[in-house]
């Protein structure tokens, strides 16, 4: 999750000691309190004599107790062994014997002998079978991935940042170009088609966790570790573009990305770039780090999320706080406002998501979704009446807003889900993981495809957020991660339909 100076890996490596040690504790006084006696033979004192120990005597009998204790665990478990072995030479003998009679010439013997012997032909052409229909699923599958080499195609990669990148965002209005946020406590602006640093904006005193852009106006909102939220007016000019790159892969992989050290980056970054330091407008109003932000439709309005528990409406205009909107039990973690109406979902490390209804000026009404079992790392809304959720607890959630009860559709993958996106015209979900992949499923829950990961391409630590970019009949598909970098690509979406 985004701090101002990065990220904390040892959260589960911490919730593990606690259970070790006390399994541990345990299992040492179970030993300690055994009643067991030491043979009448052997006397402490003569095990002492010729010994130089500094340890006091009731110290040093009480460890020679614990190890003749441990001795005759370790000589019973050994004694267990032997009785083991020799039933089990016992009962290869019979097994030897009755396979000898059968042949001695026992007419019912061999009549059983056959039977089973013919059983035993039934299981081996059955598991023969089952394990050339698997290998033809496999062989199959490798046969689609090799005939979908067009789906995903790298259109670029914006390497820039001096830390990792959070969050990631496309403008629009004209021209359309991509923004990041990234723990560097910078945000960039890029040509989509070159990978060129268009713009710096160094406004804020820590990382900057969240960028969104104004629906009309050339105008971003950022949200930060700094307690902060800033609104901030950018200009910038496309370079002339350049021929696109003849890159293909699959949408699956099978290589790892080992060959290259973790977090290392091509490139030294952009220099000499217009850089905006102050902003338009500041919202100071939150006690915690400020993980999100968005513009409410029309964009006269916007909401924050914090490590506060609390999210926030502003007003555009005059920077004035509207309203606190409590009730997460815990951080949030992330916020999204509805395309055309004035709806609002937060999500909250408590495992919910709500919903916050400003339609109507006298009512605000709230709604809380519960379905998660772990932290609701997104939620977002969908051109129609639905929300998406991605948690922790590596499952996806769509749900119908017109009934909260339980999802329409669950997603199950094999990893935590960080912020994900759908794409307005044909309703893809775009998830990104913990473990580096990115997959894209369609709104029943059927998975598509997965991005290219490989030496060549894709992230090589955790990938953080994913944005769709549908303009001019091309449909792009943006991914930042921990790696310090952004990666575009272009998904042919009639080829990966034509798929499923």
């Amino acid at each position: 999750m985004p701090v101002e100076g990065g990220s904390s890996s040892g959260s589960a490596s911490a919730t593990r000691h606690p259970k070790q040690k006390r399994k541990a504790h345990s299992l040492s006084i179970r030993r300690t309190n055994s009643t067991e006696e030491r043979p009448p033979g052997i006397l402490r004192g003569d095990m002492l004599e010729g010994q130089d120990s500094k340890l006091p005597l009731a110290l040093r009998n009480n460890l020679l107790d614990l190890f003749g204790q441990i001795e005759r665990e370790f000589e019973n478990l050994y004694i267990e062994n032997l009785e083991l072995r020799r039933e089990i030479d016992s009962l290869n003998e019979r097994l030897t014997g009755d396979g000898q009679a059968v042949d001695g010439g026992d007419p019912t013997k061999g009549a059983l002998k056959a039977k089973a012997s013919h059983s035993t032909s039934q299981l081996s052409q059955k598991l023969k079978t089952t394990y050339k229909a698997s290998t033809s699923k496999i062989v199959s599958s490798f046969k689609a991935t090799a005939g979908s080499r067009a789906l995903c195609q790298l259109l670029k990669e914006y390497i820039g940042h001096r830390d990792g990148i959070w969050d990631l965002g496309i403008t629009r209005t004209q021209p359309v170009v991509l923004g990041t946020a990234s723990a560097d406590h910078s945000a960039l602006l890029w040509s989509i088609e070159t990978g060129k640093c268009l713009l710096r904006y160094a406004g804020h005193a820590g990382s900057v966790n969240s960028i969104k852009f104004h629906p009309t106006e050339q105008m971003a909102l950022t949200a930060s570790g700094d307690q902060t939220a800033h609104i901030w007016r950018y200009m910038v000019q496309l370079p002339a573009p350049q021929p696109p790159p003849d890159v293909s892969a699959p949408c699956d992989d099978d290589q790892d990305s080992s060959d290259r050290e973790e977090g290392e980056v091509d490139g030294d970054g952009p220099s000499e770039v217009p850089t905006v330091r102050v902003a338009t407008a500041t919202l100071k109003s939150h006690q915690g780090v400020v993980i999100a932000a968005d513009w409410l439709v029309g964009g006269r309005q916007i909401v924050t999320a914090s490590w506060d528990r609390a999210a926030n409406l502003y007003e555009v205009e005059t920077s004035e706080l509207v309203h606190t909107l409590t009730g997460h039990d815990q951080e949030l973690t992330h916020c999204c406002t509805h395309p055309t109406q004035r709806l609002v979902v937060t999500a909250s490390r408590d495992t919910t998501f709500r919903l916050w209804d400003f339609r109507d000026p006298s009512i605000h009404s709230v709604n809380v979704f519960q379905g998660h079992t772990d932290t609701v790392t997104s939620a977002v809304f969908t051109v129609g009446d639905n929300v998406v959720s991605g948690s922790d607890d590596r499952t996806v959630k769509v749900w119908d807003l017109k009934n909260m009860r339980s999802p329409i559709t669950t997603i199950r993958t094999d990893s935590a889900v960080n912020r994900i996106s759908v794409s307005a015209n044909q309703r893809i979900i775009a998830l990104p993981h913990d473990n580096r992949q990115v997959r894209l499923f369609d709104m029943s829950g059927v998975r598509l495809a997965r991005l290219p990961r490989s030496n060549r391409m894709g992230h090589r630590r955790m990938v953080c957020c994913t944005a769709w970019n549908e303009e001019n009949q091309a449909c792009n598909l943006f991914t930042c991660g921990f790696d310090r970098q952004a990666i575009g690509w272009n998904i042919n979406i009639p080829a990966l339909l034509q798929e499923k």
